[in-house]
């Protein structure tokens, strides 16, 4: 596994506390979303679906705070939109260095070098950069040419800088294993601390609907892309993650693992899905159905459904809960893991839903993000007016 010693034993550590608590539900990662506003496209992402007035809105560091402080998660990832765009992101970030929390920020790294002066190295700072496969593959991903060689540039400046870097990949139907696996060799060769990997979740708003992934075919493309692991590729997952992508070791989603905080509230149920809005973290909790969610729920909108959010906080729990898990996670981190397969899952037939955007859609949904003149410090918080 790709993560310092010290992250794991505060996550350990802190996992063990609420079992010893006899807490069953608790967060290990807040999803903190300051912004949906955005400077790509993507045309398998819904974020930037929103009209542009709220694009324009961003959450202050002091909201940031209270919601990390009621939390309580040991973990922060700050995900978008482009947290970049945020005027007062250097702020936030070292108010949660300051309360020790280890943060993962997300960045499509367009704006990186730019901003990186304004980020002082630290164990408690990781900067993970989206990058969904090699050159070509990732370009058509966030339907927009030269992005891949800005990520790669930025990746190359924050490493040289001492900064802690990690690459998040989301993978949909058309992603060839052999070039992800390219990937992941030209990453390793960067110095990078880890990646991490997941499918992708169907938004309801995304301009692409016909590149999702079925579970099976989840199961058959993680398979090819993790076969034979070289030693030099570092992810950032649990080993039982890994092998639940691989369909050998069953993941039930504990939607409550990742929390979700916006300029709208606490989301319910994850931050996939929006069904209604918590005004407390202590209300999300509480007040959610959680027994609607999850593949076993019989829920459509979580049949498909093995995105890293929801079925980590599983794995992290079950290394911790049973010796099965611990013992399966000591096997693998020592040995590695083995290319011997379960059968896959047996499956009836299903229906593929008609796109809800068309191409002409999408180009129009374009028209409200920031383009590469627009990425300017002055101009990141106001062109945003059609």
């Amino acid at each position: 596994m790709g993560v310092p010693l010290s992250q794991m034993w505060t996550v350990a550590k802190y996992v063990l506390t609420q079992r010893a608590k006899g807490i069953k539900r608790y967060p290990l990662v807040l999803m903190l979303e300051p912004l949906f506003r955005c400077n790509l496209a993507c045309a398998g992402c819904g974020k930037i679906q929103f009209p542009s007035h709220i694009l324009k809105q961003h959450l202050s560091p002091e909201q940031c705070f209270q919601a990390v402080d009621e939390c309580g998660a040991p973990i922060v990832s700050i995900p978008g939109g482009e947290p970049l765009l945020h005027p007062q992101m250097p702020e936030i970030v070292a108010g949660l260095v300051a309360r020790k929390k280890f943060i993962y920020l997300c960045t499509n790294a367009i704006l990186l070098e730019k901003h990186l002066e304004n980020y002082p190295p630290s164990k408690y700072l990781t900067f993970s950069i989206h990058l969904d496969g090699i050159r070509v593959d990732h370009d058509a991903a966030v339907c927009r040419d030269g992005i891949y060689d800005k990520a790669i540039s930025a990746i190359k400046a924050a490493v040289k800088a001492g900064h802690r870097v990690t690459t998040n990949s989301t993978l949909f139907e058309n992603a060839e294993p052999e070039r992800v696996r390219q990937m992941f060799d030209e990453l390793a060769e960067l110095g990078i601390e880890s990646m991490m990997l997941s499918p992708g979740y169907q938004y309801e708003k995304a301009p692409d609907q016909e590149h999702f992934l079925k579970r099976n075919q989840t199961i058959q493309k993680f398979r090819k892309i993790l076969a034979t692991p070289k030693k030099a590729w570092k992810f950032n997952h649990s080993p039982l993650f890994l092998e639940f992508l691989k369909g050998n070791w069953e993941l039930e989603c504990t939607p409550w693992g990742n929390p979700t905080y916006n300029i709208f509230g606490w989301q319910k149920p994850c931050y996939l899905l929006e069904e209604g809005y918590a005004d407390s973290f202590s209300e999300l909790m509480n007040s959610t159905s959680w027994e609607r969610y999850g593949r076993k729920s019989g829920n459509e909108k979580c049949r498909d459904c093995m995105v890293h959010c929801g079925h980590e906080p599983t794995a992290v729990d079950q290394t911790f809960s049973s010796w099965k898990g611990f013992l399966k996670v000591v096997s693998m981190t020592i040995f590695g893991a083995k290319d011997s397969n379960r059968p896959l899952p047996v499956q009836s037939p299903e229906s593929i839903p008609e796109p809800l955007y068309t191409p002409a859609d999408h180009e129009l949904i374009q028209l409200g993000t920031v383009n590469d003149t627009e990425c300017d410090e002055d101009a990141e918080v106001l062109n945003l007016s059609n």
